[in-house]
């Protein structure tokens, strides 16, 4: 595990309404989420609920990692194809999104024309850092975690961003950029990056 001055990486075992708050602070300015749900009030009130859906499915399937002070909180799928068809998690996020599901649709279907198919990489769904403790290298930390744990297994790690400032802050941590493009309909401009397998 990855010990920073004021936090251990450690990886959850159940959901907890903690790091579906955490990523949910950090994302609420992010350009694809803001596209998708244009109202930043709707956003603040929404994401959690979105998160927690995504935690859940990330605990199913795969891995979420989180510091011990709940701050700091990534999600990952395992190498493979992951298919999700839980109804239930299609009709709550019916009711998180509304008017805007067809978006979201159309970010999760570009998206997922950039993965390779076999998926043989790690996928970071997401990875946030509440504000209150950004610029203190706990992002960085944590990536660096994910990156030697895939590595670890043989295999390379995948992500996208919307957030420009990123795409340099990943570049640093060895994250090379697969693909640039865009959400059709005037939708947000994404960075896939994939980090090679050692």
């Amino acid at each position: 595990m990855d010990k920073g001055a004021d936090h251990t990486i450690e990886t959850l075992e159940r959901p907890t309404g903690e790091v579906a708050a955490t990523l949910a602070a950090a994302f609420q300015n992010d350009p694809a989420l803001s596209w998708i749900m244009p109202d930043a009030a709707t956003r603040e009130r929404m994401l959690p609920r979105f998160f927690a859906i995504m935690a859940e499915q990330s605990l199913r399937f795969g891995t979420v990692l989180t510091s011990r002070s709940r701050d700091t909180a990534a999600l990952l799928y395992p190498a493979g194809e992951v298919k999700d068809d839980r109804l239930w998690d299609s009709l709550r996020l019916l009711a998180i999104f509304k008017a805007t599901l067809p978006r979201g649709l159309k970010v999760a279907e570009e998206m997922q024309k950039r993965h390779p198919h076999p998926q043989p990489l790690v996928y970071l769904r997401y990875i946030g850092v509440a504000p209150s403790a950004q610029g203190q290298g706990r992002g960085g930390a944590m990536l660096r975690e994910i990156i030697a744990q895939a590595a670890n297994r043989g295999q390379g790690v995948l992500l996208e961003t919307a957030t420009p400032d990123n795409v340099a802050i990943y570049s640093r941590l060895g994250f090379e950029i697969a693909s640039k493009w865009e959400v059709p309909g005037g939708g947000p401009k994404f960075w896939t990056m994939i980090h090679p397998a050692p």
